[in-house]
């Protein structure tokens, strides 16, 4: 099969990504090998690309919202069916036994393991995944509509219930890419005021479209004082512009994997009266679960731009350069 790898990593221009031959995978005992359908792109594929988060594996396939079918299984594998649509997404492996996970914060295993970053992703057609980390899937939906949610949504979701926004709040979103325009959807239909602070006017006017009460620049002023606010922007910069937009209490949900150094706070301005400064570090598969039933609920609009498989790497570059509205994927 042709399979995508990150071969040098660094920035787009330099093309990191490859297309080479390999073997189709064969599934070990534990795993599935699936079929691939579709596969999100997602901005932590872009750090990985670009060399912002080190590499675990040489020329490792990038990849970690992937939707596909069930082709093969392994031996110890119990539960599912051959044609069974399921998703594989960024937590592929936790050890189960370490104190984090023994209290059902697996996100946290310092063992854990991630698609596309230890383990081959979904930038090919084939890929396989350990049975007890994948998500099933309903058949109906269009794969390229699934994908998104397998990393975008969860950990927009995981996002969203760290700032412990109240019910019926007013929340803050800054930036405006794959995640944050599906977690918009779901604060709107939960009853939430959801003011969007992004760059793109592209980006500001679907905000809008998606039900947002108000869409500004990224460094302007909400509005109104604000409950919690969640950045997706990998930018270190608007965490003082973000925390100085909550009001008394509120919280502050940082969802990236990779942030740029933020600068120095003051405390009275950005910190004072109960403000709460929180990370969001991966996912468990519970929040997948979680979402996945939020998600039927509320089901929110996808603006998906499509690529073929062949054309990962324009994929990537155009999210590097802030070319993509909404989501990104690949499509085989």
């Amino acid at each position: 099969m042709d399979a995508w790898i990150v071969q040098d990593p660094g920035p787009m221009a330099g093309r990191p990504l490859r297309r080479v031959r390999r073997a189709v995978p064969e599934p070990a005992p534990h795993e599935l090998l699936v079929r691939v359908e579709a596969c999100g792109v997602c901005r932590t594929d872009l750090h990985l690309a670009e060399g912002d988060l080190p590499p675990r594996r040489p020329q490792c396939t990038p990849g970690h919202e992937v939707v596909g079918r069930i082709v093969a299984m392994g031996a110890q594998v119990a539960g599912f069916a051959l044609g069974e649509r399921v998703g594989i997404a960024w937590l592929a492996w936790t050890c189960g036994v370490c104190e984090y996970c023994e209290r059902g914060n697996e996100n946290l295993c310092p063992h854990s393991r991630y698609t596309g970053w230890d383990l081959d992703g979904g930038y090919a057609p084939y890929a396989v995944a350990n049975a007890h980390y994948v998500y099933r899937l309903p058949s109906e939906p269009p794969a390229e509509e699934l994908a998104p949610l397998l990393c975008a949504g969860i950990i927009g979701y995981r996002a969203l219930k760290r700032a412990e926004l109240p019910p019926g709040g007013r929340l803050g979103i800054y930036g405006f890419g794959a995640s944050a325009h599906l977690t918009a959807q779901l604060a709107v239909h939960a009853g939430a005021t959801v003011h969007v602070l992004t760059r793109s006017a592209e980006a500001r006017q679907l905000a809008l479209d998606l039900g947002a009460a108000s869409a500004a620049g990224a460094y302007d002023a909400p509005p109104e004082p604000l409950d919690a606010a969640i950045l997706f922007a990998p930018v270190g910069d608007l965490v003082p512009v973000a925390l100085a937009a909550l009001d008394r209490g509120g919280t502050l949900s940082i969802a990236g994997i990779h942030l740029s150094d933020i600068p120095s706070l003051n405390y009275e301005k950005h910190v004072f009266q109960e403000r709460t400064l929180r990370s969001v570090t991966a996912n468990t598969r519970e929040d997948g679960r979680d979402l996945f039933a939020a998600a039927e609920t509320a089901r929110p609009r996808i603006a998906v731009t499509r690529y073929s498989m062949a054309h990962a790497d324009q994929a990537l570059a155009d999210l590097a350069a802030d070319r993509v509205t909404g989501v990104a994927v690949l499509v085989d």
